[in-house]
């Protein structure tokens, strides 16, 4: 395998694949390859990268046995397609138009004792932003700069969080162990996959051709929001599935950001606070195999929709259930971003900038940044890592309920998959180079330097002509890419294919 591939696929999959319960012959079976040096950072994200993809791609070959009879099908993992998959925001062009971009107010400030970063991408978070800073809504860079550089990074953040905002103070991974939130989230492994109810087995839907795809026929609700959530059901729509997002009129996602991560997918508008609304759901739920959640928890219980309250309505139901900090601890009800758990994990200080960073770095980072100042990872892989993780614990509950019967809950957090990185993939995995680390080289003669283009492909669709990246989950039968691209949010009917 070369380049500590056997070290980080046992320090990686292994853990996560024990805990859905696999048969470590599906992993033992794996052929990875792709050229090296990808994703560099100090901390092992390419290994996080390729664990999380690693374990996804056995689930979808497991089910796809279960559908279409026979042995699993072989699973490749391309660390060249993981990779780019990784920065598919990054990558994405409508029209020639770039659109991942994080806003002017969601970077990295300097405070009176130290570091913030907040994040601003939506409307209602820049407000709030401005508001808990006592700014107008006509503030500027400067402005915040201005009015943060006499606070305290960890006054500010509970001001501006107390206000519905979001910023966190930048910790390092030993002031992030002390912390409340960091004990309890220290206490739970990296994916939990738990019954949550008695339910009988629910025949897969017959076959409609020959092969099958693993998840076609099966019906998911999406209630995710960028970025961990949507790439775990758009993953399940290459697989077949029947996605159908439900928007919040008055909170409805970015139009770009589901120009990436909608593709497979259709988008309806639904508001759960009318009567209508929740008729509508009742209506869609009670023939849904899956419900992906990615609200902070709590969020959505006034709408009766917990775990538990969702299978008791629908048994045999699978529920993912995706936040950033996890379900208790202080901040168990608090919002978060990729980009914010870093801040507060450890992360941010440990790949704190010693030299000039690439464009896509400074992107991520929040802009260059002088040497010493925190910074962040190549990619949002707290993320995209976190995305393939539920996706995987879907299939293999999909499975096992075919068979066994019951309803399942899969449980996920950005801090845990931030923890998974911090400790039991960096223990043990190979020396990884840090932030403006030239370029990947050849593995080999004739493996050839790494090109996202190989990974990237170009689609018309209703937002115009997309170049998007391709998914990296792949296994003999596996689609090429999405039936369908993705369209407007929140145009879409309130039905079921």
């Amino acid at each position: 395998m070369g380049r500590g591939h056997e070290g980080a696929r046992h320090s990686g999959t292994d853990l996560a694949w024990a805990a859905l319960g696999g048969d470590p012959a599906l992993t033992e079976g794996i052929a990875y390859g792709g050229p090296p040096g990808l994703l560099p950072a100090r901390l092992p994200v390419m290994s996080l990268a390729r664990s999380t993809v690693a374990v996804c791609a056995p689930a979808a070959a497991g089910l796809a046995a279960r559908r279409n009879g026979g042995p699993v099908p072989a699973v490749r993992v391309d660390d060249g397609a993981v990779a780019t998959a990784f920065l598919s925001e990054r990558h994405l062009r409508v029209d020639g138009r770039a659109c991942s971009s994080f806003a002017p107010l969601s970077r990295f400030w300097r405070t009176a004792d130290g570091w913030v970063r907040t994040h601003a991408n939506y409307p209602h978070h820049r407000a709030r932003l401005l508001r808990a800073l006592d700014l107008p809504e006509t503030a500027g860079g400067a402005d915040v700069e201005a009015g943060l550089s006499g606070r305290r990074a960890e006054e500010t953040e509970e001001t501006v969080c107390a206000a519905g905002g979001i910023a966190v103070a930048v910790r390092t991974p030993e002031a992030w162990r002390a912390h409340p939130q960091g004990t309890a989230v220290a206490a739970h492994p990296l994916l939990a996959l738990a019954p949550l109810g008695d339910a009988p087995a629910r025949p897969l839907p017959p076959p409609a051709g020959s092969p099958m795809l693993p998840a076609a026929g099966l019906r998911v609700l999406d209630l995710t929001r960028v970025i961990a959530g949507p790439v775990a059901t758009r993953t399940l729509a290459l697989l077949g599935a029947d996605v159908l997002r439900i928007e919040a009129p008055q909170l409805q996602e970015s139009q770009d950001a589901h120009s990436d991560t909608g593709f497979g997918e259709r988008s309806t508008a639904l508001d759960l606070g009318s009567a209508a609304g929740r008729a509508s759901f009742e209506e869609l739920l009670s023939r849904a195999d899956v419900v992906a959640t990615g609200y902070r928890p709590g969020a959505l219980d006034r709408f009766g929709l917990t775990p538990e309250a969702l299978a008791a309505r629908r048994p045999g139901l699978v529920v993912a259930r995706i936040s950033a900090w996890g379900e208790d601890g202080p901040w168990g009800g608090r919002r978060g971003f990729d980009s914010v758990v870093q801040v507060a994990t450890g992360i941010a200080a440990v790949e704190a900038d010693t030299g000039p960073a690439s464009a896509d770095a400074q992107e991520s980072r929040g802009g260059a940044r002088r040497n010493g100042t925190p910074s962040a990872l190549p990619a949002q892989a707290l993320d995209h890592g976190t995305g393939y993780l539920p996706a995987a614990a879907v299939l293999r509950a999909l499975t096992e309920q075919s068979r066994t019967g019951g309803s399942f809950l899969a449980t996920l957090a950005l801090a845990r998959t931030a923890r998974w990185l911090m400790h039991d993939l960096a223990d043990g995995a190979e020396p990884h180079p840090g932030p403006g680390t030239p370029g990947p080289q050849p593995e080999a003669p004739g493996a050839g330097a790494y090109d996202p283009a190989h990974h990237l492909r170009d689609t018309d669709s209703p937002l115009g002509r997309l170049r998007h990246a391709l998914s990296p989950v792949s296994f003999d039968g596996s689609p090429a890419t999405w039936a369908t691209p993705p369209g407007h949010c929140g145009t879409d009917a309130p039905v079921w294919q």
